[in-house]
């Protein structure tokens, strides 16, 4: 609406106001053009051509220039520190877009039909080059590697950056998400799980196909798909510790042409979610015993395969202090704040905190008076405001972490 677009408008003057000795010489104003375009001009993973070019355009008009391809469609720069040696600290952005058609209303709406940044990663790649621009400015100790990584919405671009061997001495590593249930101005930073594990099953039963009005001649996987779906929920409500949450969603079942005929197989698809090594791998052999067990009873055959998505983020303590001083530092004890509930969505970020100690954080990109627009919706926007926050608590997350490891 033009009420939140005058009130986006405002949060963004009104922050840049407020970290003005940061972006000076008309950065800023940079920054908040490169978000546009980006946003007007999405891309899917692995086709971030274009967003890739402008990106290493940007860095260098800013005068980072050792800026290196990665990861087919990404970007790793480069940002000197102090001083040489003792390792490298990384902060990384993710550029890919969704395939939603945008009903934002915004006056730089995307212009490509049927894709958007319903996610914000359009804010997560601009506030990256803002951060490089801010450490170019003002070094922290050590190396500051800057990542643009692709393919975060597939869950595969994390896995190929370390492939690459592009963050090799990289001793840790940040990162945030934007987050419209948070005002501008305000970041989630602390130690613990953000968010959780997407593994994805494929389940078929098989048995015997018969006629409808003989039931006795068939081994029917209808009746035991449906025997199954109502078996799952049991995994969360009576194996799983209920200090810890978790999610075991039934997305699809195919099964059966006709009214009057039982098929002779069923195939289900969902999603299992845990914040915790543990209680992924409880779950994940708990539905493959289940459905091994109510194949048996149904005189059923199955087949399982449980696919492995991306880890639970779980932040540790000593990296979660260094994101809570520079936060701190960046926007006051006020701009902390807690996550009111627990984060069941995914973020590939954690396949780098498998190999590297770091931390996750959520950034306010609610305007005043804004309200809580879901991420992968057609109507998601991050205030502009939001940039400028990423940007300054990354950058200070590496200084951060290069003076608490020198």
């Amino acid at each position: 609406s033009d009420r939140a677009q005058e009130d986006a408008s405002r949060m963004t003057a009104e922050m840049q106001a407020a970290l003005q000795p940061l972006f000076g010489g008309g950065v800023a104003d940079t920054l908040v053009a490169l978000r546009r375009e980006l946003h007007r001009q999405p891309e899917l993973s692995w086709h971030e051509e274009h967003t890739c070019e402008r990106l290493a355009h940007a860095l260098a008009a800013l005068g980072i220039t050792d800026v290196k391809r990665v990861a087919k469609t990404g970007l790793v720069a480069r940002v000197p520190g102090r001083t040489r040696g003792g390792g490298t600290i990384a902060v990384r952005g993710d550029i890919d877009a969704l395939p939603i058609a945008e009903a934002t209303g915004l006056p730089y709406a995307s212009t490509v039909p049927g894709v958007m940044h319903a996610c914000g990663h359009d804010v997560h790649a601009s506030w990256a080059v803002g951060a490089a621009s801010l450490l170019a400015s003002n070094p922290a100790e050590c190396d500051v590697l800057v990542l643009l990584q692709p393919a975060e919405e597939l869950g595969e671009g994390a896995a190929a950056v370390l492939e690459s061997g592009a963050l090799d001495g990289v001793r840790t590593i940040f990162g945030a998400h934007v987050d419209r249930r948070f005002e501008v101005g305000q970041v989630v930073a602390q130690a613990g799980p953000l968010a959780a594990s997407t593994d994805e099953f494929t389940i078929v039963l098989t048995g015997a196909g018969a006629h409808g009005a003989r039931p006795q001649e068939a081994r029917d996987p209808i009746v035991g798909a449906a025997a199954l779906v109502t078996a799952l929920q049991t995994l969360v409500s009576r194996r799983l510790d209920p200090a810890q949450p978790g999610v075991v969603t039934v997305g699809t079942i195919a099964a059966g042409t006709a009214s009057n005929i039982i098929p002779d197989h069923a195939k289900l698809t969902g999603t299992i979610r845990a914040t915790t090594p543990g209680a992924r791998t409880l779950l994940g052999d708990g539905l493959q015993r289940m459905t091994q067990a109510i194949a048996d009873a149904y005189g059923l055959t199955a087949q399982v395969r449980l696919s492995g998505g991306t880890p639970p983020i779980v932040n540790p303590a000593n990296i979660a202090e260094m994101a809570r001083i520079a936060v701190t530092t960046v926007l006051g004890a006020d701009g902390l704040v807690p996550l009111p509930t627990t984060n069941m969505g995914g973020e590939d970020f954690a396949v780098y905190m498998e190999r590297i100690p770091g931390c996750f954080m959520r950034v306010g990109a609610r305007e005043a008076g804004g309200r809580v627009i879901p991420a992968h919706s057609s109507a998601f926007y991050a205030a502009e405001g939001a940039l400028f926050v990423g940007a300054a608590v990354l950058a200070e997350c590496a200084r951060v972490a290069a003076r608490e490891s020198a």
